[in-house]
């Protein structure tokens, strides 16, 4: 389906990145109530220092491409 045909029937995209789900998951009241308040707010915090890990690691080809022209 184009991006008209899922407008159209109300069809949204999942979420880009991982902190995007993690804000997903953080406004749910669905997944709050079946979690639980604890283990939600636990969860959401544990997926947005995976996220942080995640982004602020330097990989192997950002080290042989970039380091090179500094």
């Amino acid at each position: 389906m184009g991006e008209e045909d899922l407008t159209k029937h109300g069809i949204g995209s999942l979420p880009g990145s991982l902190y995007e789900a993690a804000m997903e998951l953080k406004g749910s009241s669905l997944m709050q109530e079946v979690l639980g308040e604890h283990t939600h707010a636990n969860l959401v915090g544990n997926k947005l220092i995976e996220w942080d890990d995640y982004r602020t690691h330097i990989s192997e080809f950002e080290l042989q491409r970039y380091l090179p022209v500094l």
